[in-house]
């Protein structure tokens, strides 16, 4: 679990700071035309924001379930954070918001 909470993290950082667009489906396969109607960088910011939050959930949760001595809490909090980070993720990353 830890390791998922640091991939989440890393995969947040490398695209919005190594700029690794090319990590988010379908930006790579986009033509210059229509990647010039989104904005890559706020797009990059809503990556490495939910990616850092489903991984702080994770860890919250692998944390707690440690404290309580309860290991369902670990695969609850996981499946939790995905669930509602991926959803959000998609929903928001294709809104009005970030076409220019």
């Amino acid at each position: 679990m830890i390791f998922t909470a640091a991939l989440f993290i890393l995969i947040g950082i490398a695209i919005k700071y190594g700029k690794m667009y090319n990590l988010i489906a379908g930006y790579n396969t986009m033509s210059p035309e229509e990647k010039s109607k989104y904005d890559i960088e706020k797009i990059a910011t809503l990556f490495r924001n939910v990616m850092i939050a489903m991984a702080v959930g994770i860890l919250i949760s692998y944390g707690l379930a440690s404290w309580l001595n309860i290991p369902k809490i670990k695969i609850f909090g996981m499946f939790t954070s995905i669930l509602i980070g991926l959803p959000y993720l998609l929903i928001m990353s294709n809104s009005k918001k970030y076409r220019k």
